[in-house]
């Protein structure tokens, strides 16, 4: 079989880069292979996100590029496929077809599944019946989509997707539909593949992900906690994480589980979106912010040196001064190693989108500047508080530099180091010895043959 050019451009969360993986596992056996950019490529699929601001007109303007070097590989006589899959798919629909008719294949985030099949029909011309598939059904892709071919030394798992909250600034009920949670058995089957193709770090990722309720090996429904437990288990597997979490579905046994698996890393995205009760409720949240203060007592009683982060929108619809000035509140209060902040922006068909009291743009990007600020403040006394202290870290990347190697510290702080020898796709000890904004710098510790880690080696 040729070898054909296949790219993928993934925007947005981390289920999207799950799921192209898999869409590049799906396309495989059709020959594709994947190519790190569009030119020449034989199928370009962009991935989309419809989260931030303006998605719909990004992923336009791209297709806008794409098209050119499409239009100069069919005068050589050479065809490209188009698809366009994800949220921006599923919630434009048709409109794709309109605003840019040179597209062959639109499908949602639940039926990428099928590509294969809709690969085939465009390939035989039959793009005008059945290559725009927008369907939530009722048999969960999981069940068709092939083992993980995986190799890297850390990799993303999905063991839920959809979200029955109903924020009131989110599509993601929209486009991913509603909750669903994958059995422990295949979401185990999973683990253990990727576990024996190098991955000794697995993130466990779900648009709501500790809302997880599978079904377990005696049919009892597992929470989170659980499946974390028998995770756990995997003797080659070292380090569990799991993004993005709801406060409601901090449950108790969720708590503990920070202070007694170990493989369990000390660091948890928890978004919280606003330090305002009003602005939270306005979102449909569901808690205010003395129940997420107790969230985080709680799981700061169960693991002392737990880490945090969050999200937070400002200039939702009706935020006053007074409210943004409980968002900063709350920001100093917790002390967060890391936040995410965005201005709020129209999602169409979600009810904040028709509020009243719309906040002018001037004034949320005056209000997001002062909330980095503060963000970026407390990351680097974060860091700060880092030195001195030897840390475990996942070397997964070359630096910049001749001799550098990067990874991440069980904080997810940027770590840099220089060596000698090759740590890439090892766990070694580091003694952090400069914090540098948003990353960290040291020496390696290397494991001695009496004394434990008693030899040091510099590095940046």
């Amino acid at each position: 079989m040729t070898q054909k050019k296949l790219y993928i451009k993934s925007y947005g969360c981390q289920m999207n880069v799950y799921d192209s993986s898999k869409m590049a596992d799906l396309l495989a056996p059709l020959g594709f292979a994947e190519a790190e950019d569009y030119s020449d490529s034989d199928m370009v699929v962009l991935n989309t996100c419809h989260i931030r601001e303006k998605a719909a007109e990004k992923v336009y303007s791209e297709l806008g590029r794409i098209r050119q070097e499409k239009e100069r590989m069919k005068k050589e006589g050479r065809e490209m496929l188009i698809a366009v899959a994800g949220c921006v798919a599923q919630a434009e629909g048709h409109e794709i077809f309109a605003r840019a008719p040179f597209v062959d294949i639109i499908v949602g985030p639940q039926s990428y599944h099928r590509l294969p099949e809709m690969v085939k029909k465009a390939a035989n011309g039959k793009r005008a019946n059945g290559l725009i598939d927008l369907e939530f059904p009722e048999i969960s892709k999981f069940d068709s989509l092939p083992e993980p071919r995986g190799g890297a030394i850390s990799e993303f798992l999905s063991i839920q997707e959809g979200c029955d909250q109903f924020c009131t600034f989110c599509v993601v009920p929209y486009t991913r539909g509603a909750e669903y949670s994958r059995s422990m058995a295949e979401i185990y089957r999973e683990a253990l593949k990727l576990v024996e193709n190098g991955a000794i770090e697995l993130t466990l990722l779900g648009q709501n992900v500790n809302a997880y309720h599978g079904v377990g090996l005696d049919g009892e429904t597992l929470n989170l906690a659980k499946l974390i437990k028998h995770l756990a288990k995997i003797p080659a597997l070292k380090r569990i994480r799991y993004t993005t979490s709801h406060p409601l579905d901090m449950d108790d046994e969720l708590i503990a589980a920070h202070g007694a698996e170990e493989k369990l890393m000390p660091f948890l995205h928890l978004p919280v979106q606003s330090g305002s009760d009003k602005i939270l409720k306005a979102m449909n949240r569901k808690h205010d912010t003395d129940y997420y203060r107790r969230v985080i007592e709680k799981l700061r009683r169960a693991k002392v040196d737990i880490g945090f982060s969050s999200d937070f929108i400002v200039g939702f619809p009706g935020e006053t001064d007074a409210d943004f000035l409980a968002t900063l509140s709350l920001v100093k209060e917790i002390g967060y190693a890391q936040c995410y902040s965005f201005k709020y922006s129209p999602r169409p068909g979600t009810p904040a989108a028709d509020m009243d009291s719309q906040i002018p743009d001037k004034i949320k990007s005056e209000r997001l500047q002062v909330l980095q600020e503060l963000i970026s403040n407390q990351q680097r006394k974060f860091n700060e508080s880092c030195m001195g202290q030897e840390m475990e870290i996942l070397f997964d990347r070359k630096g910049k530099h001749e001799g550098q190697i990067m990874g991440k510290s069980t904080y997810m702080q940027s770590v840099h180091v220089l060596s000698a020898e090759d740590y890439a796709g090892t766990l070694a000890r580091v003694k952090i010895t400069e914090a540098r904004g948003s990353s960290l710098g040291g020496e390696i510790v290397e494991m001695g043959q009496e004394n434990g880690y008693n030899q040091i080696r510099k590095v940046i």
